[in-house]
């Protein structure tokens, strides 16, 4: 699902609709405030792209990167 690309881990996201990208959006928010790591991301109508990296570590992608990853990949599974 995670692309490593450009000092990042990359991935979008769809859902049927507005409301349920949303839903997917604010689980995700609690997951990585409980982890101090958030993602940058965008959301227009069904569609969450996310991008993961760790600023305090100069921008590359760090295992803090790849366990949010994880995490937002077992999340979305839970909407298909």
């Amino acid at each position: 699902m995670f692309k490593e690309e450009d000092n990042r881990l990359k991935a979008n996201f769809k859902f049927e609709d507005f409301i349920t990208a949303f839903s997917f959006m604010t689980e995700v928010a609690f997951w990585a405030e409980k982890q101090a790591h958030h993602p940058n991301w965008t959301n227009v109508y069904n569609t969450v792209n996310i991008e993961l990296t760790t600023h305090d570590a100069g921008n590359t992608v760090t295992q803090k990167d790849h366990k949010l990853a994880k995490k937002i990949t077992q999340l979305y599974a839970k909407y298909q």
